[in-house]
């Protein structure tokens, strides 16, 4: 029998949360009297820990997919998809160039470097390639500075009517949409006074910006708008105080495991190594078939939310490389074989377990092991 442990992934809950954000976005920009901005969906990271295929089959509707490996760019054409496709750190080398030719990928560039490259093999590539040129506003990651911007994009053009570009296009990304809306502004600022003289479409918003309503108003009307929503779109949310099912997002990803021992504790009795857990009184304690090894976080706290057959409880002592102890006192009825979500459906949010353990969602999707085996929810 194999280790009760699985990761569940549920199509009909990425399908849900594109909507959703796609609702947002037109609710957003009807009372302006614009366009719903073009989706991205963002699916870097192995679409955050679900996979590429269930991305591939959840976005469907999306108007393109971002990701960075030129791998996952040509796994989503494998599996059918014939819609844009980006890569957001762009290229590395001349042979990534023929790959993305051959597969008609959008790429970013970002710097001198790809820009140069580009130039020195423009007479190689077969199909006009789309681009999409990143202005650094403050994030201080990647992208031109503002004060050489403009110079490489009208080299780009240059490009663009000899036929090498096909659609160009100007990006930023935001550092604080999340916590701080005047840095925010303070780049859209930026990002309007040095692009907004150069014609082609524009992608500024992130998960967080995408749901931000009121940036719309402070965006230009002038081009075609494309989002990058990422984390949103797995039913976690972008911002620490507003929780995913506020924003009519639910949860496309659940890590589940079964009691396999239970046993009852006097009072002052240490918990698993280093015992950083005691005993204040007699306690029932179940041991759960997860630990580091399958991804989750070592450093989660006694405390930690964990759900076992739908009642809340938590985690006790400290995370093992294959085990993990649950407090099992106000739950009398659970048994070996009792379901444990230690996140998901049915369960605490990513986000909570995430907080108490002092890291983001984000990570802990991410950081799934292959080890576990993974089961995708179709319906």
């Amino acid at each position: 029998m194999p280790r009760p442990i699985r990761v569940q992934v549920s199509i009909p809950a990425l399908r849900h949360n594109l909507a959703q954000i796609r609702t947002a976005l037109t609710h957003q920009v009807q009372p302006l009297q614009r366009p719903t901005p073009s989706i991205w969906a963002v699916i870097k990271a192995n679409a955050y820990g679900h996979g590429i295929d269930q991305a591939v089959q959840g976005f469907a509707a999306a108007d393109g997919l971002a990701m960075l490996d030129i791998n996952e760019v040509v796994r989503c054409r494998e599996r059918g998809w014939n819609k844009p496709l980006m890569l957001l750190e762009g290229f590395f080398g001349p042979e990534d160039l023929t790959t993305i030719d051959e597969h008609q990928i959008t790429t970013v560039i970002h710097s001198i470097e790809q820009l140069q490259l580009l130039e020195q093999h423009a007479a190689r590539l077969r199909h006009p390639l789309d681009v999409m040129v990143k202005l650094n506003t403050g994030m201080n990651r990647l992208g031109f500075a503002p004060e050489h911007f403009e110079s490489v994009y009208r080299r780009l053009l240059q490009l663009q009517s000899q036929g090498t570009i096909g659609q160009l296009g100007k990006m930023t990304h935001f550092a604080r949409a999340d916590d701080d809306p005047s840095i925010t502004y303070q780049q859209l600022q930026c990002f309007t006074q040095y692009t907004s003289q150069l014609p082609g479409r524009i992608s500024v918003c992130n998960s967080a910006g995408t749901l931000t309503a009121s940036l719309q108003q402070h965006l230009s009307t002038q081009f075609e708008q494309w989002v990058r929503p990422g984390i949103c779109l797995y039913g976690a949310s972008p911002f620490a105080a507003v929780p995913a099912h506020s924003l009519g997002l639910v949860p496309a990803q659940s890590l589940r495991a079964e009691i396999i021992s239970i046993r009852d504790l006097a009072a002052h009795q240490g918990v698993g190594y280093g015992h950083s857990f005691i005993s204040q009184h007699p306690m029932r304690l179940g041991v759960v078939a997860c630990g580091y090894a399958d991804g989750y976080p070592r450093h989660a706290p006694s405390g930690t939310p964990i759900w076992v057959q739908g009642q809340a409880t938590q985690l006790v002592g400290r995370v093992s490389m294959d085990m993990l102890m649950v407090d099992l006192t106000s739950i009398p009825q659970a048994q070996v074989g009792s379901e444990v979500v230690l996140w998901g459906q049915d369960g605490p949010s990513v986000d909570e377990v995430a907080l108490a353990a002092g890291t983001i969602g984000y990570e802990l999707l991410c950081a799934v092991a292959p080890r576990v085996p993974r089961v995708v929810v179709e319906k």
